[in-house]
């Protein structure tokens, strides 16, 4: 089984959340998951939705705030092994080229 997911995890401020997302992030390596940070979250993979669960909780909890706001996104494939890799890859092959647009 593989487990997917896209997680954010913000304070609400006014200034830059790099700082806080960084805690966020680093909470993660406590976990048997791995995780790509993107500009709009950072995508988790897991063997078990409970172990996303588990970081997504420790990435929430890691945000100092007085209002955090999290979102979390997740696709239990229980029938077979798919990795998020792979997932871009049937996109890039019906695409016939890579599935991004270069902008300077």
């Amino acid at each position: 089984m593989t487990t997917v997911a896209l997680l954010s995890v913000a304070p609400v401020i006014e200034d830059s959340m790099a700082s806080e997302v960084a805690k966020a992030v680093e909470a993660l390596e406590g976990f048997d998951v791995t995780y790509e940070t993107n500009p709009m979250g950072t995508v988790i993979e897991a063997e078990e939705a409970s172990e996303v669960f588990a970081a997504a909780e420790a990435a929430h909890e890691a945000v100092d705030g007085d209002r955090v706001s999290t979102f979390l996104k997740m696709d239990d494939k229980r029938t077979k092994e798919r990795s998020a890799a792979a997932k871009v890859g049937a996109v890039e092959e019906e695409l016939g080229r890579e599935a991004r647009g270069d902008r300077e």
